[in-house]
């Protein structure tokens, strides 16, 4: 089950995963199993390191099929073990410093700073994963983030088997 909303700078996608609370909520906290899913189809991470803390860091690297790295990076704003994780959202240079997208070729419209919230509710021991990413430009990378965030969660379900 998906269900997107998205007017510009806000896009929201809902799914249920077959596993509990506390599991899809280890996907998303511990660095192994973050990089399974991690990336768009037929993407990998190959790094993966959190501090998961209020004002912890996390830095990951996606690498795409033609062979280029993607580096992002963020600050944990708001963890409530297994709830609800906010963090925000920046990509990054291969030191985890906070880059313009124009550095990896994409538009100037995006912001340099994105938040992304987690929140995961326990629906008869599955989970109801809802995602919230704010600031987003409207058009294209709206649509290309939608995407590339079904095809991570598509890619997490395979995970979670």
């Amino acid at each position: 089950m998906t269900h997107h909303e998205g007017n510009g700078k806000y896009l929201m996608i809902t799914r249920i995963f077959d596993a509990s609370r506390e599991r899809v909520w280890q996907y998303w906290t511990e660095t192994d199993r973050f990089k399974c899913w991690w990336g768009p189809k037929d993407f990998f991470t190959p790094f993966a390191k959190m501090d998961l803390r209020v004002g912890g860091k996390l830095v990951n690297c996606m690498h795409a099929p033609d062979g280029k790295d993607y580096w992002g990076t963020g600050t944990y704003k708001e963890i409530s073990m297994p709830n609800r994780i906010v963090y925000t959202d920046s990509f990054a240079d291969e030191l985890g410093n906070v880059v313009p997208a124009s550095y990896y070729g994409l538009g100037a419209d995006i912001p340099p700073e994105m938040e992304v919230a987690v929140s995961f509710e326990d629906i008869s021991g599955k989970t109801r994963m809802t995602l919230e990413h704010f600031g987003m430009p409207e058009g294209e990378m709206l649509e290309q983030t939608k995407a590339g965030w079904n095809q991570s969660f598509d890619k997490l379900a395979e995970c979670l088997r």
